[in-house]
């Protein structure tokens, strides 16, 4: 299973959303997870050292010489059922990314992929994921850019903050996907966050909102 989370505008929570997701898949048991990271703070936002690894980024600019398990000597271990695919230096080569894509979804275990905003290689591999996920927050700018966006997403997380008066109706008419979670915008996820720790006990707030999203 290939899920991809993707945003429209960056700052939104793509990176936590995706991370947390892999997390809670994690729970279910099974062959483990794998967290793709094409935003680039993957490593970051699980509490690691940044790796010293070509990553994702190497892979894509390597093309077809790349070894068949080229992507497998990339992972990292970010904690116990979880692997990381680093996002690397460098830019992201298009070229290769539905390759990408296809392999990603090969595995045995379960792929989530931190797309970040709609670049050319997060939409190539976001377009052909089972699950396509938009992550955003209730703004008038932000479902604009949503609106006018190629990509469709098969499925929303809306994050939710004080003062805004879009409703999840008004979400989904105008992304044309059903809203699957909503996260409240809570202070102790930046603090797990900035400490590290969010590998380690992920935070009520997005524990409970993305249930149904894993």
């Amino acid at each position: 299973m290939l899920v991809a989370c993707w945003s429209v505008k960056g700052g939104v929570g793509t990176t936590v959303v995706a991370a947390s997701l892999a997390l809670l898949l994690v729970r279910r048991g099974g062959p483990g997870v794998v967290l793709a990271d094409l935003a680039g703070d993957g490593p970051a936002v699980l509490g690691l050292s940044e790796p010293d690894s070509p990553g994702l980024a190497g892979w894509l600019a390597a093309g077809e010489d790349v070894p068949a398990d080229g992507l497998a000597r990339l992972e990292v271990h970010a904690c116990p059922g979880l692997a990381l695919l680093p996002r690397g230096p460098g830019a992201l080569t298009p070229d290769r990314a539905a390759v990408l894509a296809s392999l990603l979804d090969r595995g045995p275990r379960p792929v989530v992929v931190d797309c970040g905003t709609t670049e050319r290689v997060a939409a190539a591999v976001a377009g052909g994921a089972q699950r396509s996920i938009l992550v955003i927050r209730p703004c008038y700018l932000a479902l604009r850019r949503a609106m006018a966006s190629p990509l469709r997403p098969s499925e929303v997380v809306v994050i939710r903050e004080p003062g805004r008066t879009l409703s999840r109706h008004d979400v989904e008419s105008a992304v044309g996907a059903p809203v699957r979670a909503e996260v409240e915008a809570d202070p102790a996820v930046a603090r797990a966050v900035d400490s590290g720790l969010l590998a380690g006990r992920l935070p009520r707030s997005l524990e409970r909102g993305l249930r149904h999203a894993a």
